[in-house]
């Protein structure tokens, strides 16, 4: 069940939209890996954001979800991860998710090995939870499968976690942007 190009850049412009317009998001002073800050005018920076930008994380866990997105969906696929990674004894893998208008690219922080490259038109919602507020998850069809995978990921601030988020919702509105000057001359 693979997505048609135009409901791919539908779920593009709905996710974008969602995101952006989420009001518990603070768009200011996000600190990023290297402590280096984002100016205030980030979201308009388009540079960074093509070569990609990079984030240390801890990857918690996936799940399967029913839906593509919806803040109910992802709250309980969150809370369905965050259980079963407190159960487990295990260490979590630190992981560099890198945001870009390709998608996201996830590498093993230790040995710089790529995990997984998730294109943008797999990905169908990406939110920070209300209650686990250092918690980033994002939904996405699986290549292999094509089924819906919810994958979380524990920031060490709850200001990055948002900041991926945003960074995502930034990525799909260039992506977007891209997509439709590359389709504007057919």
């Amino acid at each position: 069940s693979r997505l048609d190009p135009g409901s791919a850049m539908e779920a593009l412009r709905a996710a974008g939209r969602a995101v952006l317009r989420s009001p518990r998001l603070a768009r200011h002073g996000l600190g990023l890996r290297r402590r280096r800050k984002l100016p205030e005018s980030w979201a308009d920076m388009q540079e960074p954001l093509l070569e990609g930008m990079c984030f240390t994380l801890k990857y918690l866990g996936m799940t399967l979800v029913e839906k593509p997105k919806g803040e109910d969906m992802a709250a309980a696929a969150i809370r369905r991860i965050v259980a079963t990674a407190r159960v487990g004894a295990r260490k979590f893998q630190k992981v560099i998710l890198t945001v870009s208008p390709r998608g996201i690219s996830l590498q093993d922080a230790d040995t710089k090995e790529m995990v997984e490259n998730i294109s943008i038109y797999r990905i169908s919602y990406c939110t920070t939870d209300k209650l686990q507020n250092k918690v980033f998850a994002y939904v996405a069809q699986s290549q292999e499968s094509g089924a819906l995978e919810c994958h979380a990921f524990l920031s060490p601030k709850k200001k990055i976690a948002q900041a991926v988020t945003l960074t995502v919702a930034q990525a799909f509105q260039m992506a977007l942007d891209l997509w439709e000057a590359a389709h504007a001359g057919r």
